[in-house]
């Protein structure tokens, strides 16, 4: 693992962008690894937003408050409008929002209509194309949306009452077709125990992390055992051999399929076909996500970003830190 500090005159939210780092909240501050700063935009927005993404052309941002409401979708820094989610439990999950690329149109998939309902939403025409009548959808808090590497399938790292954690994946192009299939899931990892963390290996492997919770049953032993790390093909619904990890863990993110990070208290790599971990920095605050479900302080939940076409990952450390770090 490999280090690199950059210092900054004043800092809110971190995003990956062609191997800088930008920050869109910022007037689009880029920061370049070998220390350069540019400044992509004109505007500073003052609001406390704290969390931004890009769409994989990078022409559109979406910034917004992680544990909050509010957000504003850009174009070239320009707004285009602002984007709402429901209040109910808002302070304890991340604005679940993502871009993915339709037939040659970029959409931002998030819960506008309510908690509960998934929608894709054009970015330039502001059309909820998903919203049609008669959907029901699953009492489920969306959360932590990501896409798989050939933009196919939507992964919601979600949770729902008792509480439990939730993985549910969904194949993009047919919820354009059949928008109901957003309502509920067919394809989620059932082996028994919580699963707390979850990140793309490829196009059709996960993997997969389960939390210390007690099997959802008491009598038959769990595929996946409590605590434990595997890989699971989600096209053939096969699951590695479960791998206990040599540590503590709990935010996962794959860098390929023998190597991962973990960001749960400080960052490290762990070897997911041993469980061994390679590499670490404990004087690096990564912060204590283990769960879509966050309780407390936001500043115990640092923005985390990570950067699947180099396998770097960022940590926000304050107003004027961020950690890189290469594998």
């Amino acid at each position: 693992m490999t280090r690199k500090t950059i210092k900054t005159n004043y800092l809110q939210t971190i995003d990956w962008l062609n191997g800088n780092i930008v920050d869109w909240v910022s007037a689009g501050q880029q920061y370049s690894l070998n220390g350069g700063q540019t400044q992509l935009a004109k505007y500073h927005f003052a609001f406390s937003f704290d969390g931004s993404i890009t769409s994989p052309d990078g022409q559109y941002s979406f910034i917004y408050k992680r544990l909050g409401t509010k957000g504003l979708l850009l174009k070239n820094d320009e707004i285009i409008r602002e984007i709402n989610r429901s209040y109910y439990h808002a302070e304890t999950y991340e604005f679940p929002a993502a871009f993915i690329t339709f037939e040659n149109e970029t959409f931002l998939v998030h819960c506008p209509i309510d908690y509960c309902q998934l929608d894709f939403e054009n970015v330039e025409t502001g059309e909820i194309v998903t919203n049609i009548q008669g959907r029901k959808p699953s009492d489920i808090f969306h959360s932590r949306l990501s896409i798989s590497p050939d933009n196919k399938y939507l992964m919601v790292c979600g949770w729902a009452w008792h509480p439990v954690d939730t993985v549910e994946l969904f194949e993009i192009a047919e919820c354009f077709k059949n928008p109901f299939l957003l309502d509920k899931s067919s394809l989620y990892p059932d082996f028994g125990t919580e699963i707390n963390s979850a990140s793309f290996i490829d196009n059709d492997r996960i993997l997969i992390a389960s939390s210390d919770e007690e099997p959802f049953d008491d009598e038959e032993p769990p595929i996946l055992p409590q605590k434990h790390i595997a890989v699971w093909n989600f096209l053939t619904n096969e699951i590695s051999k479960p791998i206990k990890v040599n540590g503590e863990f709990g935010n996962v993110f794959a860098i390929n399929d023998q190597l991962a990070w973990d960001m749960f208290k400080y960052p490290k790599i762990i070897n997911i076909q041993t469980g061994e971990i390679e590499s670490k920095i404990e004087e690096i605050n990564s912060g204590l996500q283990t769960s879509s479900i966050l309780y407390g302080d936001i500043e115990k939940y640092p923005q985390i970003c990570f950067d699947k076409a180099s396998s770097q990952i960022a940590i926000k450390i304050d107003s004027t830190t961020i950690e890189v770090l290469s594998p």
